[in-house]
């Protein structure tokens, strides 16, 4: 795993949504090609111990408690980080929900699920990028990776929320990206499809409970009979393989390379 390690030594990667799933993985992946690590999450408990983890690795690792959908609580942890870590190099924004309630049809969905939803994945994305924005802009240097899903790419009656706030990321993306190109601020967006991650667990402990056939069943098990259902490769993704996607929008190999989406999904969705 060398192949663009020269290009993080002494940059600083803040990773929202660190504790747990996408982030985790995307954070373990970086610190293996050398990156100072800086996990952000509302989660105090999982950010010690993920923090702790991956000092293990041998890079330097902060980790800070923030509600990405407050403002000011945004402003206020990224203007610590740039004291007390330095410049933010990259930025990739990890953290992400499913609907409140769980895997709801359209019907179901309340006015609840679609603002929690789009609270955190959309407008959360939003404040992290434009605050950490201001001093990449400063330095004409940046690099931004949002996470979306593949289901922002589909229509489905039962996942709209999510769906649409994944959509929304993906356009957003592109607009940051025209917006800051002359700052030369890189805005990629990520497009993962099924990963056995906690809020995939929770989806299919759904799945269990609504359906009489699959009772007996494991919620692993459950998972594993999805992707054989719907992925022409025949195998999952893994926060890691997401996390090598993020870190190539990283690199320098994709300076010229910018308000793209790109699916890393086992061929689900081709586009």
């Amino acid at each position: 795993m060398t192949l663009y390690y020269k290009d993080f030594n002494n940059k600083t990667a803040v990773i929202t949504g660190g504790a747990s799933g996408l982030g985790k993985g995307t954070a373990k992946v970086f610190a293996e090609h050398g990156a100072n690590i800086v996990l952000v999450d509302i989660d105090s408990t999982k950010l010690d111990l993920v923090g702790n983890e991956i000092r293990q690795m041998g890079v330097k690792v902060s980790f800070y408690t923030c509600d990405v959908t407050n403002e000011k609580d945004v402003n206020k942890i990224v203007h610590l980080i740039e004291k007390q870590v330095g410049f933010i190099d990259i930025l990739v924004n990890a953290a992400g929900v499913w609907a409140s309630s769980g895997f709801e049809d359209l019907e179901q969905a309340s006015l609840e699920d679609w603002d929690f939803t789009y609270s955190i994945n959309v407008k959360g994305t939003v404040i992290f990028s434009e605050s950490v924005a201001e001093k990449m802009k400063e330095r004409n240097y940046g690099k931004i990776i949002n996470i979306a899903s593949h289901a922002g790419k589909y229509a489905s009656p039962s996942n709209a929320a999510y769906g649409a706030s994944k959509a929304a990321v993906i356009h957003l993306t592109q607009s940051l990206a025209l917006r800051w190109a002359s700052n030369n601020i890189n805005v990629n967006v990520i497009c993962p499809g099924s990963i056995w991650t906690p809020m995939w667990e929770r989806i299919a402990e759904r799945i269990r409970r609504q359906n009489v056939s699959k009772n007996k069943m494991s919620t692993r098990e459950i998972f594993l009979e999805h992707i054989k259902a719907v992925s022409p490769l025949q195998r999952e993704q893994t926060p890691e393989d997401i996390g090598n996607a993020v870190v190539f929008f990283a690199s320098e190999n994709a300076k010229n390379i910018t308000g793209q989406s790109l699916n890393v999904n086992g061929g689900i969705i081709m586009d």
